[in-house]
């Protein structure tokens, strides 16, 4: 079946600094010799670059922005799924799964599978949890404050809290800030784009490591991946990292999966500090942006976590491979200006070039649902 599959997958953002997860899950789907079927990205922003990759998208489409809530986003997705008949969905970005999560049974309604966690793990794993979270792995957390007004930044080390710091959204986005004007910033993007609260949380100096699995909901993790960061963007995600075995690593990630019984893909970062001690620093619930590393070590995520959606038969995964590099780069993707005009300012437009159909429709925003 996944050979004839349409499969839809968001977070089809893929900024350098800060990339989503949406266009390396498409590239490990396209890299399988297991499908062949047809992929539909879902973007939030004319700009998100995994809209206009042909060799990756068969079509794509513009979502309202979860702040616009789940009748706006199933308005869209019905109509996408009138033209595309969807049958499997993919949610690759955090802000997301709250939304989605409530969703389920009109997606059920309209026969589109999906393996999304219940309202009840997807809390129990919030960020604010995560000092809690990292008693059950017997591991460290580093201290986190709920933050509602950016006054916190100009007054913060009265209250014992020092620069540098992480500034952090309740769903996405983390930024180290050295000041706190720089702090005051991040704040405000934030919460423009993902809405209140924020976190801070202490910085943590060491090196990074970062598992990702797929849980199947009843406490255990198949394939799991593991890697160490090499090289960060400014804002701390991975620009190179290497693939590794950690058993401290994979112990903890068993133990958080086994205490929420996680249900979905989930990755799972931590810092080894300057004294060896293992810090617990997120918890996310989707596939990393650097997936793509596992199609390289011969764990393809995507594909495994497509079997699990329809029942397929899951082969053995294949032993670990330490020592395999991925080095990110970027590139230009060089489209008509009339293809971008057609989804920021006429809303949608089908376009069918000869190489691979592809087309980019937006359904327009009411008043009520912003710009």
């Amino acid at each position: 079946m996944t050979k004839s599959l349409t499969v839809a997958i968001t977070g089809m953002n893929a900024r350098p600094d800060n990339p989503g997860p949406g266009v390396a899950v498409a590239r490990c789907l396209r890299d399988s010799l297991e499908f062949t079927g047809r992929i539909i990205g879902l973007g939030y922003d004319a700009l998100d670059p995994g809209l206009y990759l042909r060799e990756y998208c068969d079509a794509a489409y513009l979502l309202p922005y979860p702040s616009a809530g789940g009748e706006a986003f199933m308005a869209s997705l019905r109509s996408i799924h009138a033209s595309e008949e969807i049958d499997v969905i993919l949610p690759c970005l955090d802000a997301e799964l709250p939304g989605l999560v409530r969703l389920t049974p009109q997606f059920d309604e309209m026969g589109i599978r999906h393996f999304l966690p219940s309202p009840e793990q997807l809390r129990l794993r919030s960020k604010d949890r995560l000092p809690e979270l990292a008693g059950h792995a017997g591991i460290h957390c580093p201290e986190i404050k709920m933050v509602t007004h950016s006054r916190f930044f100009y007054r913060c080390e009265k209250e014992g809290w020092n620069y540098p710091m992480v500034v952090k959204g309740l769903f996405y986005g983390a930024q180290i800030v050295q000041s706190a004007d720089q702090a005051a910033d991040a704040f405000g993007e934030i919460t423009a784009q993902w809405g209140y609260p924020v976190l801070v949380q202490r910085l943590v100096e060491g090196e990074e490591c970062n598992l990702t699995a797929i849980c199947d909901g009843t406490g255990k993790m198949l394939g799991e991946v593991m890697m160490k960061k090499m090289a960060v963007t400014e804002k701390g995600k991975a620009w190179s990292g290497v693939s590794i075995f950690d058993q401290t690593l994979y112990d903890a990630s068993a133990a958080l999966v086994k205490a929420i019984n996680w249900r979905g893909p989930l990755e799972v970062e931590v810092m080894r500090d300057n004294h060896g001690d293992y810090q617990l620093i997120e918890i996310n619930p989707r596939f990393p942006a650097w997936i793509y590393l596992s199609a390289g070590v011969g764990r393809n995520l995507p594909m495994m976590l497509l079997k699990l959606i329809l029942g397929e038969e899951i082969a053995e995964p294949a032993a670990t491979r330490p020592g395999m590099v991925f080095i990110r780069h970027a590139v230009e993707t060089i489209i008509p200006q009339s293809e971008f005009e057609a989804v920021i300012i006429n809303g949608g437009q089908s376009f069918r070039p000869a190489s691979r159909a592809l087309r980019v429709t937006s359904v327009k925003p009411s008043a009520a649902q912003g710009s």
